[in-house]
């Protein structure tokens, strides 16, 4: 234990600077909340399903909701029912058990409705294509307005799929 802190001591502090940040998505703020309210004139409600993920992409899109990402100030807010939402963020594949319930919420969202893929096994299937268990990716029983594809996708892509929904409405 002695020796361990001993090498700590001796090492010091590390010598290379933080990693900054990409801020340039900020300067488009302003233009992203007047967007949307110019598109639905008041928030845009978001229901995401969880249709059998590993929980990768669901982290990345809590992440929208901290203090840097900050989308609830933009204008984007989730909701707890389908009933309230103007669009349906599913990640992961579509499993058997899965099924019935995305396609009860895709039915339960008031139109015109907009449904986007997040993350590789939902656009693809991922690894778990082909599975016993899966029916597929979320196209195969739902259909997708816009992909975002990767794992998991990083929380400015995230918010870059679902301003291209709003816009394609």
């Amino acid at each position: 234990m002695w020796q361990l802190i001993r090498q700590f001591a001796r090492s010091g502090l590390p010598g290379e600077p933080a990693p900054t940040g990409d801020d340039s998505w900020r300067h488009e703020e302003r233009e992203i909340r007047r967007e949307i309210l110019d598109l639905l004139g008041r928030a845009l409600c978001i229901r995401q399903i969880d249709a059998g993920s590993c929980n990768g992409c669901e982290l990345e899109i809590h992440a929208l909701s901290n203090p840097y990402y900050n989308i609830e100030g933009l204008g984007i807010r989730f909701v707890a029912s389908p009933r309230h939402a103007d669009l349906l963020l599913v990640t992961g594949p579509v499993t058997l058990n899965m099924q019935a319930a995305v396609l009860a919420a895709y039915d339960a969202t008031p139109a015109p409705k907009l449904v986007v893929a997040a993350g590789e096994c939902a656009c693809t299937g991922g690894i778990f294509a082909g599975s016993y268990a899966v029916c597929g990716p979320v196209s195969s029983i739902l259909p997708v307005d816009v992909t975002i594809p990767g794992c998991p996708p990083p929380p400015i892509d995230l918010l870059r799929g679902i301003l291209t929904a709003c816009r394609a409405r």
